[in-house]
């Protein structure tokens, strides 16, 4: 993991105010449920620490993210970067901020070439990218939309210590990282092929663009099989970029 500061560009700010309302829900939730839900402080806190994108200071002055038993988290501050394991095909860490960590696997908030948030994906042990919303509002409702039916289901539970801690991970996992990440049943689910030579009605595409995939129609869920895009040359030269608030995905040379 790379320590060092992200050089951030532009200065778009996320407004905090439409997101108090699933912000408020999720730091109830995690009052309610002491026993099974921490939240992590965010930079008001005097001992947290982070490098978020300009747009999320708001949010994160308030809120670091949250742990379930543990895991299964929402990470909405971090002070360290990684290029490897599920990253490894994305672009510069300017263009995607980490909203969860697994093995292997990830949720990535997307970022515009001015820092502006748009789309947010899941990465698989597949590297398949998935919609998992496509703004950060709609992933924080749709986390904490699994994080009540979670507590719901640990409440009725008499599971406790390593038993809780697993029924808390496989119960995030059937009302959210399933669909986002390609595992349990959804990884039966079909993936949208990519198409070359790249192209998307409306949108200027990046230049040296070589082939696309177009989720500007798809339900959220919708896999997009990057690996198998028919560009030439091993994967590992090109990279991933974002178009029409990363709802449009390129494989570019990497410069």
């Amino acid at each position: 993991m790379d320590p060092r500061p992200v050089d951030w560009p532009g200065s778009a700010l996320l407004p905090v105010a439409p997101l108090r309302p699933v912000l408020e829900r999720l730091a109830s939730l995690a009052r309610t449920h002491e026993d099974d839900v921490e939240l992590v402080p965010g930079l008001a806190e005097a001992e947290a620490a982070g490098d978020p994108p300009p747009a999320l200071v708001q949010i994160v002055e308030e809120l670091g993210g949250i742990s379930v038993r543990g895991g299964s988290g929402l990470e909405l501050l971090t002070a360290s970067r990684s290029d490897e394991g599920p990253y490894t095909l994305l672009g510069a860490p300017t263009t995607f901020y980490p909203l969860h960590e697994g093995a292997d696997v990830a949720v990535v908030l997307t970022l515009d070439e001015d820092g502006r948030p748009g789309a947010v994906h899941g990465i698989g042990e597949d590297l398949a990218l998935r919609l998992a919303a496509p703004d950060l509002g709609t992933y924080l409702e749709r986390y904490a939309d699994a994080l009540e039916a979670t507590l719901t289901a640990l409440d009725a539970s008499p599971a406790e210590g390593s038993a809780r801690d697993e029924a808390a991970r496989d119960l995030m996992d059937e009302h959210l990282f399933d669909a986002l990440l390609g595992t349990g049943a959804a990884a039966e689910l079909p993936l949208r092929e990519m198409v070359a030579p790249a192209r998307a009605e409306g949108v200027e595409l990046p230049v040296g663009a070589l082939a696309s995939g177009d989720l500007r129609d798809a339900a959220v869920g919708t896999g997009l099989d990057v690996i198998d895009a028919p560009i030439d040359g091993d994967p590992l030269e090109h990279h991933l970029a974002w178009c029409a608030e990363g709802l449009v995905v390129c494989w570019v040379p990497r410069p």
